[in-house]
């Protein structure tokens, strides 16, 4: 199919735009097939599921997050392989995919296969166009624009391009070969990534616990168990006399920020920026945040997940937070920084949750009970120095890798697009 020869028309339909004069438009229902096989006739335990990201796997892969039990299974239906699964309630956002397996899935599910006039391989790219997907807003019932249940009466009368057979199998097969390059490349970026993260996460804590040449110095022990074995001349002190608590209101006008594993202690509008999550604001009544200032150290509910947090501002924070002011005698911030991010310190900090019930804040008396590696200050310094200039590389490097892997994702829709409403040469 050459696009300089072929003339174009106009489809009708809003996402799909102009198509070859010789394909047709035409209802899904005329195209595609509903499976309407329950699992009484067939007896299966093998049960599929659904990601944005993997399309259809067994459901062993996914866990029983949001699934009715194994044990009962009688309402759900039949899906076979080469069917398309998709989720009503969610494939406005991508949660749709081709099949490889024989298997049952939730009622709120449809598996759809060809009829003769279409090729399933075809009509699985244009499943996974955003065009497309942002088309089915509105045709769900429910309140939410998203995660509402879209009826197959509705779906059945969707509108999607239908070119001829032999060009729809010629369309599938090209983008099989294109989409695998580009799913190769988009796994080298992945996996270099997670190398690189592993890489920093293990050098933060060799680092914090071993100093900078390790081989030259001599050890000794701790008497602490997440880190048996520490430089002669390092201290292990009581965390209460490294760091006291604030214990000071906020006041009214100040900044109001939150705490991010992610991005730090930064201000609710940014979080929401970055987000999309909208914070609650407090509006009145001040005397239930608590101030935090520039240079403290801030424990939050998921601390003993992803460690604490540093200030660089100055404002109001949530009362649920603890403050840390550090002891300038014995505590350089910025190696503090990366102590209280290693996974050492976080693993130590995890040994403490059978003390924290789900959903409560982690308390100063927690933080308390982790006694700390003290190095002397000029070598918390050199550490520090070391791991700033070490890491920033590393995160400039991933920061490169991941804009790669965005291009090439937002360039495999395009190409998925282009190619399955005809505006791509073949």
């Amino acid at each position: 199919m050459s696009k300089q020869n072929i003339e174009f028309k106009d489809s009708g339909i809003p996402w799909i735009g102009q198509i070859p004069k010789h394909w047709e438009i035409k209802r899904l229902k005329f195209i595609l097939n509903e499976r309407k096989e329950n699992n009484k006739p067939v007896k299966t335990d093998f049960i599929l599921s659904l990601t944005n990201e993997k399309g259809v796997i067994p459901y062993s892969e996914k866990g029983a997050q949001g699934n009715i039990s194994k044990d009962d299974i009688t309402g759900y239906k039949l899906a076979y392989p080469n069917d398309i699964i998709l989720n009503s309630m969610n494939v406005v956002i991508g949660s749709v995919g081709l099949s490889s397996y024989f298997g049952a899935i939730s009622p709120v599910y449809y598996a759809l296969y060809s009829k003769e006039n279409s090729n399933i391989k075809f009509y699985n790219y244009v499943f996974q166009t955003s065009v497309f997907q942002n088309s089915l807003k509105g045709l769900g019932n429910g309140i939410l624009e998203i995660r509402m249940r879209i009826p197959m009466s509705n779906l059945n009368n969707v509108f999607l391009p239908l070119p001829p057979l032999n060009e729809q199998k010629k369309i599938a097969e090209f983008l099989d070969k294109k989409c695998e390059i580009i799913d190769k490349r988009l796994s080298n970026l992945e996996r270099k990534i997670k190398s690189l993260k592993e890489y920093k996460k293990s050098l933060i804590s060799e680092c914090v616990t071993t100093g900078l040449n390790p081989t030259n110095m001599e050890f000794k022990d701790s008497g602490i168990p997440w880190c048996p074995q520490i430089p002669s001349d390092w201290q292990v002190i009581n965390p209460k006399i490294l760091f006291k608590q604030r214990n000071q209101k906020a006041k009214s006008g100040e900044i109001q920020y939150t705490a991010s594993q992610e991005f730090g202690i930064i201000s609710q509008e940014e979080y929401t920026r970055k987000t999309g999550y909208n914070m609650v604001k407090v509006l009145k009544g001040f005397d239930i945040l608590k101030h935090v200032e520039v240079g403290d150290f801030v424990i939050s509910m998921r601390s003993f997940q992803g460690g604490l947090e540093y200030s660089n501002v100055s404002g109001s924070i949530s009362s649920a937070y603890v403050m840390l002011i550090p002891n300038s005698k014995f505590v350089n911030n910025r190696y503090f920084r990366w102590l209280f991010k290693s996974s050492k310190y976080i693993d130590a900090l995890q040994s403490t949750t059978n003390l924290i019930r789900d959903g409560q804040a982690m308390r100063y008396s927690n933080f308390a009970l982790i006694k700390l590696i003290v190095p002397p200050l000029n070598e918390q310094k050199e550490i520090a120095e070391f791991l700033d200039k070490k890491c920033e590389k590393i995160d400039r490097l991933n920061e490169n890798y991941t804009k790669q892997i965005t291009a090439l994702k937002e360039y495999k829709k395009s190409l998925i697009y282009e190619c399955v409403t005809g505006k791509k040469e073949i």
